[in-house]
């Protein structure tokens, strides 16, 4: 690994670890302590017990309003690295899981990462093969053997699938859409900080035809995945 692989998994650690604390100074983190106590007293090999010995091993805490994150880390076997994290989000992404934060982070990691762009597709097959997990919450299923659940999950689905149909077309479309208008965001964003009036202009209006298409290729998928029966 060489020095700008290095840096890269750094800034990517240090912005998730910025991103954590910033949410936990809006919520109360003695409630989420509270959660991950209990989660210690499932039995050993339980999806709860797991989640809450994984969060002891690498001395963290439950995400405010994000605890099902930690369940697919340790569902989906994905260590808490920043490789294993942008790993999780590819798996995520081809899960279904059409969020904005889903895609952020993934582009996020894809730029810092393009060594790891092989690795990040192979993920991201193995979320559309399959069954899908978004909606899963700790909750439901602390109480299940994490093995069993693992291998129910990552099950190959058993539907016949066409080679092309309009749904796929307006999926991948929707795709294309949203990482164009990522890319044009995050090339148009510096300019937006310009004391120029004329880089103000001219990145202003990309950035928001970027944005357009961003939020318009969400709410496509969002409607698509809608219409995808739930294999639970």
């Amino acid at each position: 690994m060489n020095i700008l692989q290095k840096i890269a998994r750094q800034i990517i650690k240090k912005s998730f670890n910025f991103s954590v604390w910033t949410i936990e100074q809006f919520h109360d983190k003695n409630y989420y302590a509270d959660q991950v106590e209990n989660l210690r007293k499932y039995p050993i090999g339980t999806l709860g017990h797991d989640i809450a010995k994984c969060l002891d091993d690498n001395k963290l805490g439950l995400v405010p309003k994000y605890e099902s994150h930690d369940l697919k880390h340790v569902l989906l076997d994905f260590k808490m690295t920043p490789v294993d994290e942008i790993r999780m989000q590819a798996f995520m992404l081809g899960n279904g899981n059409y969020t904005i934060p889903c895609f952020a982070i993934l582009t996020f990691g894809a730029i810092l990462l393009p060594d790891e762009w092989s690795t990040f597709y192979k993920d991201f097959k193995s979320g559309q093969k399959s069954k899908p997990i978004s909606s899963w919450t700790i909750e439901k299923y602390a109480d299940f053997q994490t093995q069993t659940l693992r291998k129910q999950v990552i099950e190959t689905r058993t539907e016949n699938q066409k080679t092309v149909t309009m749904k796929a077309i307006v999926k991948y479309g929707a795709l294309a859409s949203i990482i164009a208008g990522i890319f044009g965001m995050l090339f148009c964003l510096p300019f937006l900080f310009s004391s120029n009036i004329a880089d103000l202009i001219g990145a202003g209006f990309p950035f928001v035809g970027g944005a357009i298409l961003t939020v318009g290729g969400l709410f496509t998928l969002s409607n698509l995945h809608r219409q995808i029966p739930k294999y639970i």
